[in-house]
């Protein structure tokens, strides 16, 4: 952008990590609405922090009472509200902070630019669970609300959900316990923090 400089800071992530003890990464839940996301987010996020781990959940819901209060869920708005919510979380993975983030996020092309701009530290969780069983679970009562036709655009019954190709970890949350889950993904991080 014209008449914007990038400034560097004297101290960077390496810094941070060091002074942390950990890797700052990205831990990006993606998943119908249901699905268990947050809720495995949050038992991640616990576990790692009664190790001493610094934590925090960047949950989709509570960015929309925010930060993205002013985006619907057409695609247009849906896509916008994965690149603001990339850019925060970047901002605190460059702290140190191990990030989780709970997120739809329905397109591939999202969380692959993600990807590509975090490089070995984001981590792709899919969280996969079917349609029906999310809309058995129906948290937020929004399945029983599209099937009135009182919202449209619910991902994975008006508006599409393209899972990820290849997730660093899949979890089946319909046949696993959340606490198989959550461990599941705690081994996985051993070798990366």
């Amino acid at each position: 952008m014209k008449d914007i400089t990038w400034h560097k800071n004297s101290i960077n992530h390496k810094d941070r990590e060091k002074l942390l003890r950990q890797k700052g990464i990205l831990i990006w839940f993606t998943g119908l609405s249901g699905s268990g996301k947050s809720t495995l987010a949050n038992n991640v996020s616990k576990k790692l922090h009664d190790t001493g781990k610094l934590t925090y959940v960047l949950d989709g819901d509570n960015i929309r009472h925010g930060l993205n209060s002013d985006l619907g869920f057409t695609e247009k708005d849906r896509r916008e509200n994965i690149r603001r919510i990339g850019e925060v979380a970047q901002l605190f993975v460059d702290t140190g902070v191990i990030t989780l983030t709970c997120f739809i996020s329905p397109y591939r092309k999202d969380r692959d630019a993600l990807r590509k701009k975090l490089g070995d530290r984001f981590i792709e969780v899919h969280v996969d669970c079917s349609l029906e069983e999310c809309a058995r679970r129906d948290p937020k009562g929004l399945y029983k609300k599209a099937k009135k036709g009182k919202i449209k655009n619910l991902t994975g019954v008006d508006a599409p959900y393209e899972k990820p190709k290849n997730p660093e970890i899949t979890l089946d949350t319909c046949n696993n316990t959340s606490e198989e889950n959550t461990q599941k993904i705690l081994e996985y991080l051993k070798k990366k923090i």
